[in-house]
């Protein structure tokens, strides 16, 4: 074969090569575009879902907390009036917790205490909080930061609706990669036949094993009722992670 064909032979098939892998990169090309223009769209869709979120947290703030606050302080019944201004704190709970539940564990447990004490300020109940120095500070996911919200909620709950307290006294610790909060009251106690029962007990526990963690009802140092929350503690940026969960079972 003269040496012209064989230059021309090359040429062909290294054009044939070079198509295929323009075409192979056009292909990448459209395919990562396609998923560029996917994740925009489900980021643009997140923002909608979040943007009306607020939108009925303050249409229900507005309207039924305005209503509230009329029946609060209206001429009723003080048995009317004690639970409108219980169940408007409940509300303006759930609409602040749900719209700044995110941010380092010391920030939380700072808001958590905030809503605690103007909740039962309202109510003429005293809160003693105990907060060790310890206590780390990493930053913790929008999902935990609400369970942590809603369980110190609902312990309060149970303190001052069921178990009518007159002061609670909340302890925040650290050990061993574990957080420790406990909630101890001087109500009535909580018979333990209950616990895990009530839709409130039992959302708490399911709650406290989305944290990994335990939730346990003891009678209290107070004469009332000591529920004790134990969860890992999410490993600062950089550190090793730890064998928590089994540190829990044991």
């Amino acid at each position: 074969m003269p040496e012209w064909w064989l230059v021309a032979a090359l040429l062909a098939a290294g054009m044939v090569l070079l198509a295929g892998v323009c075409l192979r990169q056009r292909r990448a090309i459209q395919v990562l575009r396609a998923a560029a223009a996917s994740l925009s769209s489900a980021q643009n869709a997140t923002e909608a879902v979040a943007t009306e979120r607020e939108r009925i947290y303050r249409d229900l703030h507005d309207d039924i907390g305005g209503r509230l606050l009329t029946l609060a302080h209206g001429e009723h019944a003080p048995e009317v009036s004690a639970l409108a201004r219980d169940v408007l704190q409940d509300l303006r709970a759930v609409v602040s917790s749900t719209q700044s539940a995110e941010g380092s564990l010391l920030e939380i447990l700072a808001q958590i205490r905030d809503e605690m004490e103007q909740r039962l300020d309202t109510m003429g109940v005293a809160l003693i909080w105990q907060q060790a120095p310890n206590v780390p500070d990493p930053q913790l996911p929008e999902a935990d930061a609400l369970h942590l919200y809603r369980i110190a909620r609902e312990a309060i709950s149970n303190s001052v609706r069921h178990a009518g307290a007159s002061r609670i006294r909340i302890r925040v610790s650290a050990t061993d990669q574990l957080l420790l909060m406990d909630f101890t009251d001087d109500g009535e106690g909580f018979p333990q036949e209950r616990i895990g029962k009530g839709r409130g007990t039992s959302n708490m526990r399911k709650r406290a094993e989305e944290l990994h963690g335990n939730i346990d009802w003891d009678p209290g140092t107070e004469g009332g009722t000591k529920v004790v929350l134990r969860v890992p503690i999410p490993p600062s940026e950089g550190s090793p992670a730890t064998e928590v969960q089994a540190m829990i079972a044991s």
